[in-house]
């Protein structure tokens, strides 16, 4: 009896269940013990129809012939580009992993104080230093100190993988408006979305304008920050 109460009160709690997956349009990667894994998302294409006046020539455009006759001028912006070098991303990004490091220094914690309490349980029994009324008693204790840990660490979890989504909602809702503003004097009929893997397998380079977009939307947001 003694035994199976040493052997199950030291035992390491359980990995923590992963986060569940969705379909962002920036990826953040984080990697703690909390189990937070990166979200896998597909390629979002941000779709602007305006009617405004034809594009200028700084910006090439694909062109293709609309059912009435008109040219359809397509561009894209690249997803990946958006990630590495919006600032935007990069104050998020700090931020997701701040909380991540700060929640996982919580848990750590408790489970070093945790498995430090098993082995001085498996100590005393091992020297029989006390009675079999207590050894349940603290074995009990243990069980319920554990359970509470396995659920901070579920509940962290799922406090990191929404905090993440939310972000990018956010980045996803300044994205798409910054966009509406720029094309306001561009006038294209799609600016799409590329990323490595995406959907979409093979981009003219000549359409990117990706530079253009970071440049001001990177100018917006020092201005913003003052």
């Amino acid at each position: 009896m003694q035994e199976e109460i040493v052997e199950t009160a030291a035992a390491e709690p359980q990995e923590m269940p992963q986060p569940r997956q969705g379909h962002p349009f920036f990826v953040f990667t984080i990697n703690t013990v909390l189990g937070l894994a990166a979200l896998a998302g597909v390629v979002v294409l941000l779709i602007l129809h305006f009617t405004s006046g034809p594009a200028p020539a700084t910006i090439p455009a694909a062109t293709v012939q609309k059912a009435a006759g008109r040219p359809l001028s397509v561009v894209f912006v690249n997803i990946d580009s958006l990630n590495t070098h919006f600032e935007y991303v990069k104050t998020l990004r700090g931020d997701l992993e701040g909380t991540g490091k700060r929640l996982q220094t919580e848990v750590l914690a408790e489970q070093a104080a945790l498995e430090k309490e098993a082995a001085e349980f498996q100590r005393q029994i091992s020297a029989n230093a006390i009675t079999e009324e207590k050894a349940k008693v603290q074995y009990e204790q243990l069980m319920q100190k554990q359970q509470m840990l396995m659920e901070k660490k579920e509940r962290y979890t799922q406090q990191v993988a929404e905090k993440e989504m939310d972000m990018n909602i956010r980045l996803i809702d300044t994205v798409t408006t910054f966009l509406k503003r720029f094309n306001r004097q561009y006038g294209f009929d799609y600016i799409m979305g590329y990323k490595a893997g995406g959907e979409i397998l093979l981009s003219n380079d000549t359409l990117d304008i990706t530079a253009t977009v970071l440049q001001q939307m990177n100018e917006e947001y020092r201005q913003r920050k003052k």
